[in-house]
């Protein structure tokens, strides 16, 4: 199988480049348009500062379960009919969490478009439990 990708590879040098300057384009536009990722550690550090408000987009019974303290609850397909629920925290940097980064890029893009300073948290809550940080339910 690996030789038969160096063979081909090797015969369509043109077509192979091609593809990898357009998925590294796509990557760095997706990138650009959800927000940039934070760790645990920098996510801490902005709620810390009160610069920073943790919005959970998961659903209602994972936010039950256990969330980040202080953490706005609000599942990803509601955001985008519910942003004037957000309006009084637009001087701050909402910070998407979700299960593991799938939703936050989309979340963060419709939050971006609506004039609001995002991020995400990197590897969403299961990366939040894999450093051992607290939950609250």
């Amino acid at each position: 199988m690996v030789s038969q990708l160096i063979e081909f590879v090797a015969n369509h040098y043109i077509l192979s480049s091609a593809f990898v300057a357009l998925l590294c384009l796509f990557a760095l536009n997706e990138m650009r348009r959800s927000g940039r990722s934070l760790t645990s550690r920098e996510l801490t550090a902005l709620v810390n500062q009160e610069t920073g408000i943790v919005l959970d987009v998961r659903a209602k019974k994972d936010f039950a379960a256990g969330h980040i303290v202080d953490a706005l609850h609000m599942p990803h397909d509601k955001v985008a009919t519910q942003l004037d629920q957000l309006e009084k925290h637009k001087g701050k940097t909402l910070i998407v969490v979700d299960e593991s980064g799938m939703h936050a890029g989309g979340v963060c893009g419709v939050l971006k478009k609506a004039g609001f300073d995002v991020a995400k948290l990197s590897g969403g809550i299961a990366s939040w439990r894999a450093d051992s940080l607290p939950l609250v339910k």
